[in-house]
């Protein structure tokens, strides 16, 4: 059943945008004017994390209102077909409205719907892919038509920063918006619209275009934070552009984060060109907006780079909201309540009125800035990624407002930070005198949240490293 005033639905979603990485979060350098509107004028989630910091689980996770285990994913795993039943834009075509999806989805099949009614797919820039709509426009466009976006030659994966061989209005960034903005022109007016808008950006390669690029490089940008339990890592040249773990020389690094920094300020600007364009033709008072990531970045700190880890860089992520006023919701809430990407569903499903499938784990968020707001909220959020770089970086974490604790499930190392005093988890609690007293009551929480699984994390006593966590659930 729905409401009889039902919102339109935009979801932007970018891809490896770290949580710190806004102004409205106190970034020392980075300009995301529109961005911080859109949070401090509606909801800004300071605790919002990915319950498995990779691309292809974080998304399954978002199109379902799943958590990673229940949707049977816990690791980055390519090529695997996902055949679900409820998802986010199926409930909401079922409802009756216009679904649209611009961007990369990166689930398997490739062009399968999910329930969306049309998608503009770009999974990526990458050389050889023929089925791209971004590289088509690109090809017919007369821009780089041998090299599909990437003649640069930076890696898709890797730290090396530099400009776009392409101009503003060829990038992915500009291609998504002027491609939203063709179907708010041409969609069916009579129907609410769902519209998902899915940047590549800032995920490598680090190649903002050349005015993002100069304006950060002339900045006394911030160094990589090195924790007191980070390993040692030697500083030398020739380390791969992929690694997973570096140590790169002072410039180099600020060359790698003058790009991730000017990718996001683009994008910004592009967020800007949509949502105006939709102020100037009567649309945006009538929609919510959700922006969101599907993980963030390590970017150097603790000799990290990368995502799949359970440190602030990679699992932290935005979560801003603004609804339109009519809905009621309260302007300008800040709360560190833990939300992940599975809320992102059940949140608009109730914006539309639309009851909440069974196979949903997640919850809305708009119980939380309602006037009456007195909602139980979960304490901690559960999240959690196989190795991939290497087999014995599988983990396990739980968040609450203050503290995260982490568990290695190979090596049954465990951590834990105080986010409040020590936001950049430079201090392993662990290490201390009162590591274990810290430690004990998160134990028995995760061996509670684990004791279902078919891995045999726990026998419901204690934590059993060295078992089998692989990138799929077993029989799920």
């Amino acid at each position: 059943m729905t409401s009889e005033r039902r919102p339109n639905l935009l979801l932007i979603l970018a891809d490896q945008w770290r949580g710190d990485c806004l102004g409205i979060e106190g970034h020392p350098v980075l300009s995301t004017p529109n961005l911080d509107h859109l949070g401090a004028s509606g909801a800004h989630f300071r605790r919002a994390y990915s319950e498995c910091p990779s691309c292809i689980p974080a998304r399954r996770t978002i199109f379902s209102g799943q958590s990673p285990e229940a949707h049977g994913m816990v690791g980055m795993k390519g090529n695997v077909p996902w055949d679900i039943r409820c998802t986010l834009p199926s409930e909401l075509a079922a409802a009756g409205y216009q679904t649209e999806m611009v961007g990369k989805l990166h689930l398997f099949p490739r062009r399968k719907l999910y329930g969306f009614h049309h998608i503009r797919l770009s999974e990526g820039t990458n050389r050889g892919d023929q089925d791209n709509d971004y590289v088509s426009w690109l090809r017919d466009g007369g821009a780089v038509p041998l090299e599909m976006g990437v003649g640069h030659g930076v890696s898709q994966n890797g730290w090396v920063g530099r400009p776009s061989h392409l101009p503003e209005t060829k990038t992915h960034s500009f291609w998504c918006v002027s491609q939203a903005m063709d179907f708010l022109t041409r969609r069916d007016s009579t129907a609410p619209f769902f519209l998902n808008v899915s940047f590549i950006e800032p995920h490598p390669p680090l190649t903002p275009p050349q005015f993002y690029y100069d304006r950060y490089m002339a900045l006394d940008l911030p160094d990589p934070v090195i924790g007191d339990w980070a390993p040692d890592v030697l500083q030398t040249k020739g380390q791969n552009p992929d690694a997973w773990y570096i140590n790169l020389d002072r410039e180099t690094m600020r060359r790698c984060r003058a790009a991730y920094y000017g990718l996001m300020n683009h994008v910004d600007d592009q967020i800007a060109r949509l949502l105006d364009y939709m102020r100037v033709n009567g649309l945006l008072d009538n929609t919510l907006v959700l922006f969101t990531s599907d993980h963030g970045e390590m970017l150097g700190d603790h000799h990290h780079f990368r995502k799949t880890f359970p440190y602030e860089g990679s699992a932290h992520i935005p979560f801003l909201l603004r609804a339109p006023r009519w809905m009621g919701l309260r302007p300008g809430v800040s709360t560190a309540a833990p939300v992940g990407l599975q809320d992102v569903m059940p949140t608009l499903l109730d914006a539309a009125g639309i009851p909440r499938p069974d196979s949903v784990t997640g919850h809305s968020v708009l119980p939380l800035l309602r006037e009456d707001s007195n909602v139980a909220w979960r304490d901690a959020i559960h999240g959690e990624h196989s190795g991939i770089y290497q087999y014995d970086l599988g983990v396990h974490y739980l968040v609450s407002e203050r503290h995260k604790y982490v568990w290695w499930s190979q090596t049954g190392r465990e951590q834990i930070f105080d986010l409040v005093s020590d936001p950049t988890e430079l201090y392993d609690l662990a290490r201390t005198p009162d590591g274990e007293a810290l430690l004990a009551p998160w134990r028995r929480r995760l061996i509670q949240q684990l004791l279902p699984r078919p891995e045999g994390f726990t026998d419901g006593t204690r934590l059993i490293p060295g078992r089998p966590h692989n990138q799929m659930v077993p029989n799920r």
